[in-house]
């Protein structure tokens, strides 16, 4: 076990301290080119190649959506109140305990930890919840809601084509699939990658509170990913996907949004730092119970 536990966590933890230790030696890196190219051709062809030839069902597929809303709309309503109750204001904390990171950690895990299929999984729960990310959470966060940030997020055509390919039972043709996936290939070490430079470039505050919140983050991940795999009856590699990306810890994007709208980014990235780590040491003991 302790093997197999190794062998998924190895290859995430020496991606991102590449990454790290490639900003800290002073390396010149585009964080905003990559995240553009993982944005709009990595990711929507990673989703494709993974979502239009899996073998497990567009049931389970559905399943995970589902699962993603609840998710979100259950830490939520948990952060809200936990905020409140310390005192602390929402429009700054909130998107922090509300949006896990997913994508740059939680895409690796799932696909080192359960193979293509529970990749496919991940990128359904993935893809149901960076929607609201990106719309919901930009509109929180920014005061303000434009319909022109859902229209122009790629993931969403390539998904519906995906869907349109799996319920019709049609084939894949070759140079499509071989396409998407080559070019999907590139997401998840670009995204470990530009995990590690970013903690590089983040300067944390206030240490007691971050690390505070980054506990209440990966505590409450944990127990309503717990919840909601009991409550939807999901079963074996279902159920490790949905509890393993509910307890990922603070998404970078959270960061990224605080600096693009002014608001306290020093504080965000405390709590993305601190959860991050946290969630280094916490993931063998997490990977044990999934798997």
């Amino acid at each position: 076990m302790f093997s197999n536990i190794f062998a998924v966590l190895a290859p995430v933890f020496i991606t991102t301290g590449l990454g790290y230790f490639w900003s800290r030696a002073g390396k010149h890196f585009d964080t905003s080119l990559v995240t553009s190219l993982v944005t709009f051709f990595g990711t929507p062809c990673l989703t494709f190649a993974a979502l239009a030839t899996v073998k497990i069902g567009a049931n389970a597929l559905i399943s995970m959506g589902t699962a993603a809303v609840i998710a979100t709309v259950a830490f939520a309503i948990i952060g809200w109140i936990v905020l409140k109750l310390l005192g602390l204001s929402p429009r700054t904390y909130l998107q922090s305990l509300t949006w896990p990171n997913i994508g740059n950690v939680g895409l690796p895990l799932c696909l080192l930890a359960f193979g293509n299929d529970g990749l496919a999984l991940a990128v359904a729960f993935f893809t149901a919840m960076i929607v609201l990310q990106f719309t919901v959470g930009v509109a929180f966060v920014a005061g303000t809601f434009s319909l022109r940030s859902l229209v122009k997020m790629p993931i969403i055509p390539a998904t519906i084509l995906a869907i349109l390919f799996l319920t019709t039972e049609t084939p894949v043709p070759a140079w499509l699939y071989n396409t998407t996936d080559l070019i999907g290939q590139l997401t998840i070490p670009l995204m470990l990658f530009t995990l590690g430079v970013s903690l590089a470039r983040l300067k944390p505050v206030s240490l007691v509170r971050s690390i505070g919140l980054s506990i209440v983050r990966l505590a409450m991940g944990f127990g309503v990913g717990l919840a909601i795999a009991s409550l939807m009856g999901l079963e074996g590699m279902a159920r490790g996907v949905v509890i393993l990306q509910c307890s990922m810890p603070v998404a970078v994007f959270c960061y990224l949004f605080a600096q693009l709208y002014d608001n306290e980014p020093e504080e965000v990235a405390g709590v993305v730092i601190s959860s991050t780590f946290l969630a280094a040491v916490s993931l063998p003991v997490l990977l044990w119970y999934v798997l």
